[in-house]
């Protein structure tokens, strides 16, 4: 049985590991062309989260032009989880609740199964006003029509 998943996914960074102190000027990730990919999933990786009040939504746009000049909010029926899935702990979050200083260190992730070509991710902190918010975005391309992903990977988005 064949268990090989690095020729099977293609990671592009999102977002390039930043820490984020006392300012809550909203994280938008690089837009991901998904071109030749039939599955894409966002993986969010925290750090320590200093400030003890800061909560974060987590919001996904698409459409068809490389700018996402024609961006639109994606809809759940094109979310695999939903956004606050890939922040809270809670059952009864409502979407795009995100995350909060409480998830240290925990990676989430969200998928998108729409079929617009281009993507992006934004993380919206709120609170954050006195301490850091490390994070970081990986894009997961899947599905690859060519059947191979790139390795090394690709260093840009």
């Amino acid at each position: 049985m064949l268990r090989d998943q690095v020729n099977l996914l293609e990671p592009v960074v999102a977002i390039a590991p930043v820490v984020q102190t006392n300012d809550s000027t909203a994280i938008a990730s690089a837009i991901i062309d998904r071109q030749g990919a039939g599955a894409l999933t966002f993986l969010i990786a925290l750090g320590i989260v200093t400030d003890a009040n800061v909560t974060c939504a987590v919001t996904l746009e698409h459409g068809d032009a490389s700018n996402l000049s024609d961006t639109a909010a994606v809809t759940a029926a094109d979310l695999i989880g939903q956004t606050a899935a890939a922040g809270t702990e809670t059952a009864t979050a409502l979407v795009n609740a995100g995350f909060t200083y409480t998830n240290d260190g925990l990676c989430r992730k969200i998928g998108y199964c729409g079929a617009k070509r281009y993507v992006r991710l934004t993380v919206t902190p709120t609170g954050n006003d006195n301490g850091a918010l490390p994070i970081a975005c990986i894009a997961l391309k899947g599905m690859l029509s060519n059947g191979v992903a790139v390795n090394p990977p690709a260093m840009t988005a």
